[in-house]
């Protein structure tokens, strides 16, 4: 016996997701600047076998042949993001100043008018980790206060010369990975280790992203929406002995950033090691207020969950298990009988339900939230006939899918959901080893095929229902 289709709600918006030093390449044309990637991907050692983002998905050129993927997908919006060092090689500018890269600026354009044409909504992320390379050696990056106010300036520059097409949009992608990936264990560009940086980062992210959200609403020439989107984690202890270790964890990673975003503050339980109020003069007078500014809407990133527990009394792991970085007595767990990615992440769709209704909703009540990245990756081939037969895939959408409407009849404001990825493309320190998209792309010749999982997500957002 069939069962039927799971309706979304009326409206629901379907998209695809993507970032530009992931796929665009033209790393040096048109007049654009250094990136923190450009510079950590060249350096030996950073990125998995020498891999850089010089070409990607080459979608500076071939946005036109992404964008014919979108169609078969049937997605009505597209997500994408701008590179900050193409419209301020160096960094800082105004919109009436010689600074500012024209050539970077038409390439948007294009990329949005012709998405438009198709009828595809546009969704900007200002930015999705390419901090220019100048800023990084002139201010520390985000670990300065001052690139919170040149990052302002760039939001305000784009939004006027977009906001006539452009309505939507998202100032800031993963702070979290910004802060810790990046500037405290220096496994992402600019590739530092001082925890004192990845703090002030934290705070910096945040003021830069208020900062924005005004610059955004009196740049925009036309009615704006204007959200975050913030990589949110679910910690679920194995014993009730690790259930305040699992309370610390999500405060370090969703309360310094839903805390000043929709409660008012950082949580205080956390020590100055990850608390930006707990670090003598890191917070200004007004800071918070300028953090907190409204926004439309909340962008969530999943992907899977953790779990931690109790170290064994001798301190060895055990089987599933690993210690757990900088905590002495406790362990990260993959628990038995849990499908595991190729990026060794844990495939655990009711942890996604559990964030929307326990993380997400009690903090943003009706505010509507989107899903701006949510999917996995495998390792995908070219079969003989030329398919690409992601099963993996499928079901892992198909189980997250399926968590999402169980959200929503919980409660959840969920308004749209946006899989990560359109395209293979540079998965960062991961280089082009590990695949996330619904289409496969041969780097060697840029070719895109879509996958099997592309065929059922088409099939989803026709129905506007999870289907079989």
């Amino acid at each position: 016996m069939r069962m039927s289709a799971r309706q979304f709600p009326d409206g629901f918006l379907w998209g695809a997701a993507t970032a530009a030093y992931q796929i665009e390449g033209a790393w040096q044309e048109d007049g654009k600047g250094l990136s923190i990637w450009d510079t950590f991907s060249h350096t030996p050692g950073k990125v998995h076998h020498g891999d850089t983002g010089d070409v990607a998905t080459d979608s500076y050129h071939r946005y036109p042949q992404d964008i014919e993927m979108m169609r078969r997908l049937g997605v009505g919006a597209y997500r994408f993001s701008v590179s900050w060092p193409r419209i301020l090689p160096t960094g800082r500018g105004s919109s009436v100043s010689s600074e500012v890269n024209l050539k970077g600026l038409d390439y948007y354009g294009r990329l949005v008018d012709a998405l438009l044409d198709a009828g595809i909504t546009p969704v900007p992320t200002l930015y999705h980790w390419d901090l220019p390379q100048e800023l990084q050696d002139e201010l520390g990056g985000w670990a300065g206060r001052d690139t919170a106010a040149a990052f302002a300036e760039y939001a305000g520059i784009v939004a006027e010369a977009l906001g006539d097409r452009v309505h939507h949009w998202i100032t800031l992608n993963e702070p979290w990975v910004v802060s810790n990936v990046g500037y405290r264990w220096g496994r992402h560009a600019p590739g530092h280790e001082d925890a004192a940086e990845a703090v002030a980062a934290n705070h910096h992210l945040l003021l830069a992203h208020g900062l924005a959200v005004s610059a955004i609403r009196a740049a925009a020439p036309s009615p704006v929406e204007v959200g975050i989107t913030l990589n949110l984690a679910v910690q679920r202890p194995t014993s009730p002995e690790a259930a305040d270790m699992a309370a610390e964890l999500e405060a370090r990673h969703n309360g310094v950033y839903l805390g000043p975003l929709f409660a008012g503050g950082y949580p205080e339980r956390l020590t100055a090691e990850w608390s930006p109020a707990k670090v003598p003069g890191l917070v200004h007078d007004g800071d918070l207020e300028v953090i907190a500014a409204p926004v439309d809407f909340l962008g969530v990133n999943y992907y899977f969950p953790g779990y931690v527990g109790v170290a064994a009394t001798d301190g060895q792991p055990r089987a599933g298990e690993r210690p757990l970085q900088g905590e002495a007595g406790f362990v990260e767990v993959q628990p038995e009988g849990l499908p595991i990615t190729a990026m060794n992440w844990l495939v655990e769709p009711t942890s996604f339900r559990e964030l929307l209704t326990r993380v997400v909703t009690p903090v943003t009540g009706d505010l509507p939230v989107y899903i701006t990245e949510n999917g996995s990756s495998w390792y995908d081939y070219v079969t003989q006939d030329g398919r690409v037969e992601d099963y993996e895939r499928l079901s892992y959408l198909q189980g997250h899918l399926g968590a999402l409407l169980d959200a929503i009849a919980d409660g959840a404001n969920v308004r749209g959901y946006f899989a990560w990825s359109l395209l293979d493309n540079f998965e960062w320190a991961e280089g082009y080893a590990k695949r996330f998209g619904l289409t496969f792309v041969d780097f060697g010749t840029q070719r895109r095929i879509l996958k099997r999982s592309g065929e059922y997500y088409a099939r989803v957002t026709a129905a506007n229902a999870l289907v079989e």
